[in-house]
């Protein structure tokens, strides 16, 4: 069986995930970090990281230069429904 791919663009997320020292600055999510790191033990998830221009769901939530939003739109397959054809 493969793992899932779970992508993230942030290297300290991926870091806590690995770790098996629980902080007490992270007891908010202890119990996602938990199901995270035992899937990773068990090889269910592979957590790897995704530079942030390559991050689809940027676009969504952050604001980036044209040319990466350019790039994203087409990479989504999105077309503008207004321009002339």
């Amino acid at each position: 069986m493969k793992a899932m791919d779970l992508h993230c663009d942030n290297k300290a997320a991926i870091m806590i995930a690995h770790n098996q020292i629980q902080h007490g600055r992270m007891k908010h999510f202890e119990v996602d970090q938990i199901f995270i790191r035992e899937n990773i033990d068990k090889r269910c998830i592979s957590f790897s990281f995704v530079k942030s221009e390559d991050q689809l769901a940027d676009i969504l939530s952050k604001g980036v230069c044209e040319r990466i939003f350019n790039d994203m739109i087409d990479k989504l397959g999105m077309i503008d429904i207004y321009a002339p054809s």
